[in-house]
């Protein structure tokens, strides 16, 4: 896992680094985006008893992308941008970790709680959520990867400004993405290399 881990943690410095170059110095607030995305996962998988709900587990799970991106940032800034540092701990962390049995809505409110009462990140009740909601360690690579190039490949053709086109031949940027994923090897090491070079063949040819 250190592998995935330290890649991501690049890919995220990255794109935290094109929004702010010296973005670890702005101390900005990871911990609460990560609690409120928490709390927007607990929305699609349904806590109300008063009414019938239906767990919406794809939406769960792009829940579950969107925190680890601001995970990594607090990882990141823990260890002020040392990303080999940060990957290492990550791996022991998670080694040391007793799982949970707990469903999804437990399993996140752990996660928030923890992030509310600490201001930082646990990778081991992270891991939880992600077994609980039926995620693998390989899906969330491919999901994480795929929406950090897609981050970038949308700020690289103009998404700041309004230039930049998202329906594709009548059909959206997160579409096209998926089928791009689906026929590369995420092991790859210039995975996300390939990814972005699909995504600006595509976008030149339909947008």
């Amino acid at each position: 896992m250190q592998k995935q881990f330290f890649t991501m943690l690049q890919l995220q410095h990255a794109m935290n680094t094109k929004v702010h170059p010296e973005w670890i110095a702005q101390h900005f607030e990871w911990y609460r985006a990560l609690w409120i995305e928490c709390g927007e996962l607990m929305d699609h998988q349904g806590y109300k008893w008063w009414k019938k709900q239906t767990p919406e587990t794809e939406q769960v799970k792009l829940e579950i992308v969107d925190i680890w991106h601001f995970g990594l940032s607090m990882v990141i800034t823990r260890f002020n941008g040392d990303l080999q540092a940060g990957a290492e701990s990550m791996e022991a962390e998670l080694g040391a970790t007793v799982r949970s049995n707990d469903g999804v809505l437990l399993a996140t409110e752990a996660l928030a709680g923890h992030t509310l009462r600490s201001k930082d990140f646990s990778v081991g009740k992270f891991w939880d959520l992600l077994l609980a909601a039926g995620m693998s360690a390989d899906e969330l690579f491919t999901a994480y990867v795929g929406k950090n190039v897609l981050n970038f490949f949308r700020q690289d053709h103009g998404y700041k400004d309004g230039s930049y086109i998202k329906q594709w031949h009548g059909r959206e940027d997160n579409e096209h993405l998926v089928e791009i994923v689906a026929a590369l090897d995420p092991s790859a090491d210039d995975f996300s290399d390939q990814l972005y070079a699909g995504l600006a063949a595509r976008y030149a040819t339909l947008a």
